[in-house]
């Protein structure tokens, strides 16, 4: 019997493989062609009908919706119940497949369509049970608010039913038909941008909870630090450091006051150290960004306020907001909606406008449960039994994997989620406690008191709204439910045995900070600390840290008279006071060293030139960043540990059992902490092998540059190449070829973490919006990419170049600005 072996082998002429080579190549080109072919085919099958006459079941009587230049549709009905419909059905036309993806990402569904590398995710959501929380404010939405929702709740369904058989390709790619829409599903969503806002925080309170163990109290206060000088609550007045060295100079101007917003200068602030960059700072840990601001027109050219908004987000594609104009009788809003909701999210009607950034409260408390061998837990009346709720996780390809969540008096039983975590810890989280949308009431208000009524009504999630309106009035009010504590600050975890630690309420809404028509003429907010010395409640144990606030502050109160131009100016500003003067520190250290190495002298002098903006062709950003990293590994290391290998710090869920080490600690004000480390210089924070901080700073930035990632000539260093920004579609960037032209990908970049312009790899401000409260026809808006879903639709991308480059867009308001900018117009008609 013959056997095989490589001698026997049967070659192909080389003559024969030159020949074939080509077809072989032919063929790949053709399948390659096919496919694109094909899901140009689908993609182009699936583009909504944008002009003349639909026949759309469910409507009572005609719908008119026009389309601006960017597809922005003014939907205009006659009753409210048509409008929703409507809205509904045409947010599906844009947005249908990322309407579906975010309400699977959020109940924990994504497994049955992509397969076991989702499971974990999917086990997080049902353990947090945000289906849950939807089941059950539906079922205590008030008649009026749930007829709007279930209208919002047709209008997609008769979309779906009607192009069953043109669904945007990425179903038909995933293999996949949409179920129905739901009331449930809408409220949903509302939950899952509450997750994104206002979850994490309790794991602050672990990572606390190890590094006070490592290093007692007294450390630990150092770098928990929550307040700082800088600080700019909304409702306190214009403070100077004037004032406190010298009375009779009270109220005077100072120079740094005066600054310009091109100016650059700002040299009279101490130097400090940043925060981990915002891209390490990974889901479920907050998002830190947003920045809005109002001006009464005392500062304006017109006399009439302006008022502007970017919220910092994580990028999607699809952009995350949907922008849309709703006109029926006196109900009349334009701004951006979340799609799968009703209503508009940010805006302004026709005679207030509107923007919000996020308070991140702490509105999350961790249990430590007692449980005994029969599974019971330990409460003040004795031991009781948790519920138990079996969750089944379908996931394609794979058995179905059940999950069993317990849950106690005080929530969830969430251990499971925290790698290496052996207590039964639960969450208490006010989402869990109520959820309600009063955005029509935000919509439909018409002055400062019903705007505050409305606002009274929004428990999830906190944030600071600034106000502005037709009259001149302006102003601000924080929002959310603030748990009111009993035995504790909501920065450890607690016992759960007993009744010492448990909440006695919320604080009452008309606590909550607030401010209208302040003398200075000026509110802003960029998730700083918003409440006054002395307050009563914890609102955040975790501020954001005060530099941009502060950054906002000195322009808008330079005496300049401002206009739209310079509010987009200032959103899109990459001037860091902090990064400038950290800089000036290294360089100081340098200058009174002896003998610093060659690389560090010419790290020295890039950034003794520099002006403090993070642009991207600039090295000494790239230098400064690196070196106030190395700083904080020089501080921490001998303190916590040197980081494990391959450690990258990407999360918040590390467990009271995780290697301890100094990526550990992760602190929106570590740059406070910092500062007041080079301020006082204590001893207990200068490492044994340094003799002064001059060495340290001076060892940080020899760290930096002698690091792997430093080239040869340090001045090509370019921060734009080592800070970009990268937006992928998570289905169609995949896709060979079509890859490319489906999403921005990658960028280099300008901003950084402490500038207006707070950018990280994957996140930034997801729209930009300012109001003109003199003529709102010239109020400008625009988002990331554009408002269609489809790739093939002229909206897909159009608004990305503007977005990139700081440019923006006028938003369309009245009658006649609308049809001067029309450029499609659709009739909706009911069945006969």
């Amino acid at each position: 019997m013959a056997t095989w072996s490589p001698a026997r082998e049967v070659r192909v002429p080389t003559q024969t493989r030159r020949r074939i080579w080509p077809w072989i190549l032919l063929c790949l080109v053709l399948l390659v062609a096919a496919a694109i072919g094909y899901a140009y085919f689908l993609a182009k099958g699936a583009l909504p009908k944008l002009d003349g006459q639909l026949t759309v079941p469910g409507l009572s009587v005609p719908v008119s919706v026009t389309r601006d230049s960017h597809g922005i549709p003014t939907i205009e009905a006659l009753s409210l119940a048509d409008l929703f419909f409507a809205q509904g059905y045409v947010t599906a036309q844009d947005r249908l497949w990322q309407m579906d993806i975010m309400r699977r990402y959020a109940g924990g569904e994504i497994s049955e369509i992509i397969g076991p590398v989702t499971v974990e995710h999917d086990r997080e959501q049902r353990v947090l049970g945000l289906r849950q929380v939807a089941a059950k404010t539906v079922a205590s939405l008030p008649a009026r608010d749930r007829g709007f929702v279930d209208a919002y709740t047709r209008g997609v369904n008769a979309f779906m039913q009607s192009h069953v058989d043109r669904l945007p390709v990425e179903f038909r790619i995933l293999g996949y038909k949409p179920t129905p829409w739901n009331a449930e599903d809408c409220i949903l969503l509302g939950a899952r941008l509450v997750q994104e806002l206002n979850h994490g925080t309790f794991a602050a309170a672990l990572e606390r909870e190890k590094i006070l163990a490592k290093l007692g109290p007294e450390l630990t206060a150092d770098l928990f630090v929550n307040s700082s000088w800088r600080d700019r609550p909304p409702t306190m007045q214009p403070h100077r450091l004037s004032d406190e060295v010298d009375e009779k100079k009270k109220g005077s101007d100072d120079e740094d006051d005066d600054e310009d917003m091109d100016s650059g200068a700002d040299s009279n602030v101490a130097v400090s150290m940043p925060q981990l960059p915002v891209e390490w700072r990974r889901e479920p840990g907050l998002v830190a960004g947003s920045n809005d601001w109002v001006v009464a027109g005392s500062h304006t050219v017109t006399g009439k306020p302006l008022l502007s908004n970017d919220m910092h987000l994580h990028h999607q594609m699809p952009n995350l907001w949907y922008e849309v104009h709703l006109h029926a009788g006196d109900y009349n809003v334009v701004g951006v909606s979340l799609p799968g909701l009703p209503f508009v999210i940010v805006g302004h009607n026709e005679r207030i406008a509107w923007g919000v950034t996020n308070v991140g409260p702490t509105v999350e408390d961790v249990y430590i449960e007692t449980f005994n061998e029969q599974g019971s837990y330990q409460t003040p009346q004795g031991w009781v039994q948790p519920q138990h709720r079996q969750e089944v996780i379908h996931v394609k390809g794979k058995p179905d994997v059940t999950v069993d969540v317990v849950t106690t008096r005080h929530g969830p039983i969430i251990s499971d989620l925290i790698s290496g975590e052996t207590r039964k810890l639960a969450l208490r989280w006010t989402l869990y406690d109520s959820l309600f949308d009063p955005f029509f009431d935000v919509d439909s208000a018409k002055n400062w008191g019903e705007f505050r009524h409305a606002l009274s009504l929004l428990d999830s999630p906190g944030q600071n709204f600034v106000y502005a309106d037709v009259d001149g009035h302006i102003g601000y009010q924080t929002t959310g439910h603030v748990p009111i504590r009993k035995g504790a600050d909501g920065t450890l975890p607690v016992p759960g045995n007993d009744d010492a630690h448990e909440w006695n309420g919320y604080a009452p809404f008309e606590k909550l900070p607030s401010v209208f028509d302040p003398p200075s003429g000026v509110i802003g907010t960029a998730n700083g600390r918003i409440t006054p010395d002395g307050y009563p409640y914890t609102v955040s144990t975790e501020w954001d840290a005060p530099w941009r606030t502060e950054r906002i502050y000195r322009v808008l109160e330079s005496g300049k008279k401002f206009a739209p131009p310079d509010m987009l100016n200032l959103q899109t500003d990459v001037y860091s006071a902090f990064d400038r003067l950290c800089a000036e520190h290294f360089v100081y250290a340098l200058d009174q060293v002896k003998n610093p190495s060659k690389r560090a002298q010419q790290a020295r002098e890039l950034m003794r030139d520099w002006d403090g903006r993070l642009t991207t062709d600039s090295a000494a950003t790239t230098i400064e960043v690196h070196a106030r990293q190395e700083l904080t590994r020089l501080l921490l290391e001998p303190k916590l540990g040197a980081a494990p290998a391959g450690n990258k710090a990407d999360g918040y869920y590390t467990g009271s059992l995780a290697p301890l080490s100094w990526k550990s600690y992760r602190w929106f004000m570590s740059s406070v902490w910092i500062e007041n480390v080079l301020m006082k210089k204590p001893p207990r924070w200068l490492p044994q092998k340094y003799e002064n901080y001059d060495a340290l700073l001076t060892a940080a930035v020899e760290a930096a540059v002698a690091g792997p990632d430093a080239p040869a000539d340090l001045a090509t260093w370019k921060w734009g190449k080592f800070h970009p920004i990268e937006i992928d579609h998570p289905v169609l960037g995949k896709l060979p070829v079509i890859g490319q032209w489906v999403q921005p990908g990658l960028h280099d970049q300008s901003g950084g973490s402490y500038t207006v312009k707070q950018v990280g790899r994957d996140s930034g401000p997801s729209e930009r919006y300012t109001a003109d409260l003199s003529n709102f026809d010239q109020s400008t808006l625009n988002t990331v990419t554009g408002q269609g879903g489809n790739f093939l639709s002229p909206y897909y991308m159009d608004q990305w170049k503007a977005w990139y480059e700081g440019t923006t867009f006028v938003l369309p308001f009245s009658t006649k600005s609308v049809n001067a900018n029309k450029a499609h117009q659709l009739t909706l008609e009911p069945a006969k």
